[in-house]
């Protein structure tokens, strides 16, 4: 066992090395970040404004050097060598200078250098004075762009995990609660009345968008009985900012318990429905699979009871395969669902990533896609360590 969580612990070292350095790429090459407006719109200083930006967001390094400052805050700077300013370590990493035109105190207007090699009348706070990040592996994810300009991207990302915990750990228990059973009562009364409707509404959760169900609930629960005076639950958002009546149920103040309830009920609805679909008829096929074992018809043969055969024998078997999924909405639950958030407008961490695609605030989306790396593979090793656990013909070696 030691051995082999030795071994996986280096390959999981050298999946997260790569899947970063691709991330950071393709985000990096994307259209947009900070030198968007500056490129687009012609002003007399343009040049200036573009290499002051470039030196703030280290941009005037190569891409290989800007990823290695994200990932490990190496090669550090500002140094002065000979008396001229150098934004990092290794002048090899930096690009050509760029040669702005300045105006000067009496008036007249001077070419000075700027940008990674910035001369001696270019001084580092005429540049802003970049920071440097200490890198992502001791816990720096630098600074936001847009979302909070100049705020760490940690405080960010975590003003947005309770909520998208709060979502995702309710919508996955109250899924495992009936998905489970429902796959096992349809395996075990197959092709029963009630496994064909449990089949076909599992066929149509599936096969439906998310954020279908969404707008559906949303327009007949929010807006329709709104309109006709019937209950109505509120239509996004984690809680009201002022004070509201519901028929039958009376006023209800914003912030209260009672307040963040209705705003849950919609959005753990949605997800809930979607899991239960997949997971049911996940949980079914494993078990059909399970009952016709030569084990199970071996314990039936033993005159136990049917209640221990399927609890004991068979259900544990088949949680199997079964428990793939459910350690995989651990990076699940950290992401949060992208869709179900953004359309109830909820402020957790899937609308916080798709604010900072739609923004450009690229580092703010590399952190939840690095983060969601890291869940990932951990989840894979709590996988395969379960497994030993539910069976114990399973060994690591």
């Amino acid at each position: 066992m030691v051995n082999y969580l030795i071994r996986r612990i280096f390959q999981m070292a050298i999946v997260l090395f790569f899947s970063a350095a691709a991330s950071y790429a393709l985000l990096n090459l994307a259209p947009g970040g900070p030198l968007t407006f500056l490129t687009s719109v012609q002003r007399r200083l343009n040049q200036e404004d573009i290499a002051r930006v470039r030196a703030y967001f280290e941009l005037d390094l190569y891409l290989p050097f800007r990823f290695s400052r994200w990932l490990a805050g190496q090669p550090q700077g500002p140094i002065i060598v000979g008396g001229q300013t150098y934004l990092a370590d290794f002048v090899v990493g930096c690009r050509r200078p760029i040669e702005v035109q300045v105006r000067s105190s009496s008036g007249k207007i001077e070419t000075r250098t700027a940008g990674c090699q910035a001369g001696q009348n270019v001084t580092l706070k005429d540049l802003v004075g970049r920071r440097s990040s200490k890198g992502v592996i001791f816990g720096d994810f630098g600074n936001s762009w847009q979302i909070t300009r100049d705020r760490p991207v940690s405080i960010v990302v975590l003003s947005r995990l309770p909520r998208t915990l709060e979502l995702m750990v309710i919508s996955i228990s109250i899924s495992i609660l009936i998905g489970i059973p429902l796959g096992v009562y349809s395996a075990i009364r197959q092709y029963s009345s009630f496994d064909y409707v449990v089949t076909s509404l599992s066929f149509f959760g599936s096969s439906m968008p998310t954020f279908f169900f969404a707008l559906l609930m949303i327009l007949v629960f929010a807006i329709t009985f709104k309109s006709f005076g019937w209950v109505y639950l509120p239509p996004g958002n984690a809680e009201s900012i002022k004070d509201y009546v519901i028929p039958f149920i009376g006023a209800v103040e914003a912030g209260t318990l009672l307040d963040k309830f209705l705003h849950l009920i919609m959005p753990v609805t949605v997800l809930t429905l979607f899991n239960v679909a997949g997971w049911s008829r996940y949980i079914r096929g494993s078990m059909l699979e399970v009952l016709r074992q030569d084990y199970v018809r071996t314990a039936r043969a033993k005159g136990l009871i049917e209640r221990v055969v399927i609890a004991k024998h068979a259900l544990r078997n088949a949680l199997i395969p079964f428990i793939t999924l459910v350690v995989f909405s651990i990076p699940a639950a950290f992401g949060g669902a992208i869709i179900t958030e953004t359309v109830f407008n909820w402020p957790g961490m899937g609308r916080l990533y798709f604010d900072a695609l739609g923004r450009t605030d690229y580092p703010v989306a590399m952190a939840l896609l690095l983060i969601t790396a890291v869940l990932t593979v951990i989840a894979t090793l709590l996988a395969d360590v379960l497994y030993t656990v539910v069976d114990p013909r399973i060994r690591l070696s």
